[in-house]
């Protein structure tokens, strides 16, 4: 059974024990999303995934919607520091479970967010790693605390990004940095990341949220169907790969073949004892 979103009025806040991604109006204008898995740092588990299209599905039914704002619980302390990898055992070893997660849960998610025509913001004040490293990557604009931290160390857990997963970090955060976070699991600030690009905007973590509403509130005041058209013709200029990807080509038959690899295992069961991992 395909996970129902939560519709909730708390802001940014958890509303229930269970994660979820949560949508409220702050405005009749502004949609926030909220990631919410505050036990886990906002993980993002398997169910999360699939709520994640549903919301978008719900906004984009909203004629009053002009801009989107992606957030993580603040409870959470972070934006969200990943996938939650107590759930990976269940999945990860199995070729087919493997390719289900990331073909038919996790990308529908990132996908939906990509092919919202309105503006969509993403609030970061905290670690942006992994999953949510790829969910930053489809927001248009990204502004973020001076103390956020962004990766994607999973060469720690002996797999790699899923292909079409790695299309969108590769082309928004560049060549040269992907190659450092996935090759070398480096972690990156909000401030090197505002000089190479991807961050629109870096402020103090008790500045984030002011400044995110100043600029929910400029792009409300301008074109809704300007920004509409602009995001369709910038997503029409994407590489091909990247285009690819979008539309759901780009070839993947053999990218989980390492779903039941010994480096795989070890890298989850490592992470999962707390010990260093033997590969």
């Amino acid at each position: 059974m395909t996970a129902k979103p939560t519709m909730t009025s708390a802001p940014g806040a958890a509303a229930a024990a269970a994660p979820e991604i949560a949508l409220s109006w702050p405005q009749p204008w502004l949609a926030r999303v909220t990631i919410s898995n505050p036990q886990r740092m906002n993980a993002m588990t398997c169910a999360m995934w699939e709520q994640l299209p549903l919301v978008f599905q719900a906004i984009a039914t909203q004629p009053s919607a002009c801009v989107v704002e992606l957030v993580g619980d603040v409870q959470g302390r972070a934006f969200c520091a990943g996938g939650d990898i107590s759930e990976y055992p269940s999945f990860r070893f199995d070729k087919a479970k493997l390719a289900h997660f990331h073909e038919s849960q996790v990308w529908p998610g990132l996908r939906a967010i990509l092919a919202c025509d309105l503006p969509v913001i993403a609030h970061i004040n905290g670690p942006c790693m992994g999953a949510g490293l790829e969910m930053a990557s489809c927001a248009d604009l990204r502004i973020a605390s001076d103390h956020a931290t962004f990766g994607a160390p999973i060469a720690k857990l002996g797999f790699p990004m899923a292909p079409k997963e790695a299309a969108i970090v590769g082309y928004a955060l560049g060549d040269a940095l992907s190659r450092a976070v996935l090759l070398q699991a480096a972690t990156l600030s909000s401030t090197q990341l505002q000089q190479s690009g991807f961050v629109t905007q870096v402020c103090a973590p008790d500045q984030t949220a002011a400044v995110v509403a100043q600029c929910a509130h400029r792009l409300q005041q301008l074109s809704p169907q300007a920004a509409a058209l602009n995001k369709q013709t910038l997503r029409g200029l994407w590489p091909v790969a990247l285009q690819q990807a979008v539309g759901g080509v780009l070839p993947v038959q053999a990218a989980y073949d390492y779903a039941a690899s010994a480096q795989h295992m070890e890298g989850i069961a490592a992470f999962l004892a707390k010990r260093p991992a033997q590969f």
